[in-house]
């Protein structure tokens, strides 16, 4: 597996956890990478001895970016690509290289603010008056957040709740997601039929 990411790296540090604890057996991170030089998810790689990549996308278009990343997945037989926070669209040979193989995690319940970032999507849903948020584990296609949708875990939006207090709220559901998701991936258990993702088993 390989994670890339432009923000903090708070999911990935749940990963690592289930990773480093034996909870989740048969799953290594061979290398994380970001397009963000300060991006403090590298840090964490580091901090936990993995292999940490910035990729500079300066004088680069999306496709030359993405095929030099897609050079460095295919020397580390990567199966599986996790995107935590990754603030970069990916061109569509991209996408169609690794068709299936690239989970996204979305801090909302998809449909609903597709295309929105972080603390932003929070803020939606507070001014919204939103009873219920969550998140989103998908398949990334060549939308914005429009892939197969693996999974989505809902949580309350309280009286006097704030965007930070959500986001935390949110990030912990993402982590129980993500998780599960990569389970399922490495079990074989998602079967996708155009949009619609089958969960096996």
């Amino acid at each position: 597996m390989a994670v890339l990411g432009s923000t903090r790296g708070t999911d990935l540090q749940a990963v690592i956890g289930v990773i480093e604890s034996k909870q989740l057996k048969d799953v290594e991170i061979s290398f994380v990478l970001s397009n963000k030089e300060d991006a403090y998810i590298l840090e964490r790689a580091k901090k936990h001895n993995l292999k940490s990549i910035f990729l500079d996308p300066k004088g680069k278009t999306r496709e030359e970016y993405d095929d030099e990343v897609s050079n460095l997945l295919e020397e580390n037989n990567i199966q599986l690509i996790l995107l935590l926070g990754y603030m970069k669209l990916m061109s569509n040979s991209f996408v169609d290289k690794w068709h299936n193989k690239v989970m996204n995690i979305h801090p909302s319940l998809l449909p609903k603010y597709a295309g929105g970032m972080d603390l932003n999507v929070h803020e939606e849903v507070i001014k919204n008056k939103d009873k219920v948020s969550g998140c989103s584990l998908m398949f990334i296609d060549e939308g914005a957040d429009t892939g197969p949708i693996i999974m989505q875990k809902e949580v309350s939006v309280e009286e006097g709740e704030t965007a930070d207090s959500l986001k935390e709220k949110v990030q912990k559901a993402e982590q129980e997601i993500i998780i599960k998701g990569i389970e399922l991936f490495r079990d074989n258990k998602i079967k996708i039929e155009g949009k619609t993702v089958h969960i096996l088993g």
